[in-house]
């Protein structure tokens, strides 16, 4: 043990679960080691995990209501673009195996894109069934974004496998459904399930608008993703609108 390098003792602690490498690395210490900012390296790793944990815990809330009065299968329910001026409206359900945290979970608009990108595999890869709902803008336009919404919202609902019995929303209620309904004000900061949904949907969405942004590049849709952006409508009052529009919502920007 006396021949190892700091180098060597680094790798070690690699290997192991981060409990392990504070055991590891105490151990070391006490036979003469200097070890000691190594050591306060896994000590912040450790705090910063119970922190996030923590954190998740009370997400869980309202999961564990519902599990309390006898629901088995509780999906969060959120949608991303509802605000656009182009592209469709998307909807996701989640359900996740009961007390399941995934670390990072997160309201969607807290996310950088990389972290929605590494949960979006994540979430899909260990819930027990999810659903996801796309709702272009000719049907926005025709029966309004809140209608089109709960539409996505419902459509979303229907792909799950196991189905749900319990639902908890970002402050909307579904229309036609028998199935318990809790709208949770900011539920995608607050529920788990609702901001696993967020997830789905805002990495959904923004990929279709890259494919849009290929398409019609004069309108700048990878960097702002529909939204009514100075350079959004600078590029429509330039070159008009193109079929992704909402009609409904550029009525100021066009004659």
């Amino acid at each position: 043990m006396g021949n190892l390098t700091l180098k060597q003792i680094q790798e070690e602690a690699q290997k192991l679960t981060v409990h392990e490498a504070i055991e590891y690395l105490s151990s070391l210490h006490n036979t003469g080691f200097k070890v000691d900012k190594l050591l306060e390296k896994y000590y912040k790793i450790k705090q910063k995990h119970e922190k996030e944990m923590e954190r998740l815990h009370k997400m869980l809330c309202f999961e564990r209501q519902a599990i309390s009065e006898g629901f088995d299968y509780i999906a969060g329910v959120d949608e991303a673009g509802r605000g656009p001026l182009a592209g469709p409206v998307v909807a996701a359900a989640v359900v996740l195996p009961k007390g399941l945290t995934i670390e990072g979970v997160n309201d969607s608009k807290k996310l950088s894109e990389a972290q929605r990108e590494k949960l979006f595999d994540e979430i899909k890869e260990k819930a027990l069934s999810y659903g996801i709902s796309v709702v272009d803008e000719k049907y926005i336009d025709e029966v309004n974004i809140l209608n089109a919404t709960k539409m996505a919202m419902t459509e979303a609902l229907n792909r799950l496998d196991p189905i749900a019995d319990c639902i908890l929303l970002d402050a909307v209620s579904l229309d036609n459904i028998s199935t318990k309904q809790v709208p949770i004000i900011k539920g995608d900061s607050l529920s788990l399930s609702i901001a696993a949904a967020s997830i789905l949907a805002k990495v959904t969405r923004d990929r279709l608008l890259m494919e849009y942004d290929a398409k019609y590049p004069q309108y700048g849709f990878a960097a702002h993703k529909g939204y009514g952006t100075p350079q959004h409508i600078s590029a429509i009052k330039k070159f008009g609108l193109c079929p992704i529009h909402r009609l409904s919502f550029v009525k100021n920007f066009v004659e």
